[in-house]
């Protein structure tokens, strides 16, 4: 029986691969597409970086469809690409927050778009290779579940899916440990079932964040002050966009000890230099909140919120302030609370909500 038409995001990797050779399987009509969203790198390049992105994820992508005999495409998103992923990227970065730029190709590349242009040549569903799973829960939403194996869950970074997305999607390898999925690779013979996982962000493959901006924008950032937690100046920094919150390596100031990026303040271009426990805080505030399994949420109720993708989660009660912005607040101190990165609060094993943090 068909079960319908879905188009797999094809990123060239093992669990985009076996995402659509599992739909298959269970009747679907299956569509491969690789989305073209930033690629102009030289052939050097295009060997070195075999990420997600990667000019290289389209050959293997194409090979995967030829074996698993489904139709395949290259779509160019480079327009939304460029729009909601690198420009928000710089933009963050210049103004002292930390960006997750993998966060926004998923709410506005990988699935707004490629869902919007899929629904447009008749498909019923988009499907990607995350670990997580999606359910209707008993209120009716649509929310996302923790995969089955933590140690490649990805819940994290869905947050922001909307109702309309999760329930025109499917995740189908959120039900299997990362060495079934290569070993089903394996199995049925496709070519990239021993190809590494792409790591860091895939258009900074140096992971020279600020070389990036400062190659994007043609200007420099200008250096500063570092300054202590009393204002005073310890020494001059290379430019906010070399920092991070948290950041102890990269700092070239002689302090006899470890010292640490609490706070950066673009305004007056100084980065706030402190000790570790400088770093604590038990609150935190978001804007731009995305409800999932909940649709609200009642001053003073608990959930498990991660702060990062690797944070293992801790205890908070959240309440609303206004229409957007919410208070988290912990039962136990937060290391490194960091702007610009998001919060995300779960009830049980879903996503209940979250939002980017002030």
């Amino acid at each position: 029986m068909n079960k319908g038409k879905v188009v797999v995001g094809m990123s060239g990797g093992v669990d985009s691969s076996v995402a659509a050779y599992l739909l298959k399987e269970e009747g679907y009509d299956v569509i491969g597409v690789t989305m073209q969203i930033w690629q102009d790198e030289e052939e050097q390049a295009k060997e070195e970086n075999g990420g997600c992105c990667g000019l290289s994820a389209v050959d293997d992508a194409r090979r995967v469809a030829q074996a698993l005999d489904i139709p395949y495409y290259v779509m160019n998103f480079k327009k939304e690409f460029k729009e909601n992923v690198i420009d928000y990227f710089v933009k963050e970065y210049q103004e002292g927050r930390t960006p997750n730029p993998c966060n926004a190709c998923n709410r506005y590349v990988k699935w707004e778009a490629l869902l919007h242009r899929s629904l447009a040549i008749g498909a019923d569903y988009i499907a990607t290779g995350h670990y997580a799973q999606i359910e209707r829960l008993e209120n009716g939403r649509m929310a996302i579940k923790h995969s089955c194996t933590a140690a490649k869950d990805q819940t994290y970074a869905l947050y922001s899916l909307t109702q309309e997305q999760l329930a025109k999607t499917l995740m189908p390898v959120g039900k299997y440990p990362k060495d079934e999925i290569r070993k089903i690779a394996e199995r049925i013979g496709l070519p990239v079932a021993h190809k590494a996982d792409s790591q860091d962000i895939c258009f900074v493959p140096d992971n020279d964040y600020a070389g990036f901006i400062e190659a994007n924008t043609g200007r420099q950032v200008c250096p500063g002050n570092f300054v202590n937690m009393a204002g005073e100046v310890i020494g001059q920094h290379k430019g906010i966009t070399h920092y991070t919150i948290g950041q102890r390596k990269g700092l070239n100031l002689a302090m006899g000890h470890p010292v640490f990026v609490v706070e950066i303040r673009p305004d007056t271009n100084e980065v706030v230099i402190g000790e570790s426990e400088d770093l604590f805080t038990t609150t935190l505030r978001a804007s731009k909140v995305n409800f999932m399994a909940k649709e609200s949420v009642a001053d003073g109720e608990e959930f498990v919120a991660k702060i990062r993708y690797s944070h293992a989660g801790s205890l908070c009660t959240v309440k609303t302030i206004g229409d957007d912005e919410i208070e988290c607040n912990f039962s136990e101190p937060q290391r490194a609370v960091t702007p610009g990165q998001a919060v995300v609060l779960y009830t049980g094993e879903y996503v209940a909500l979250g939002g980017t943090i002030l």
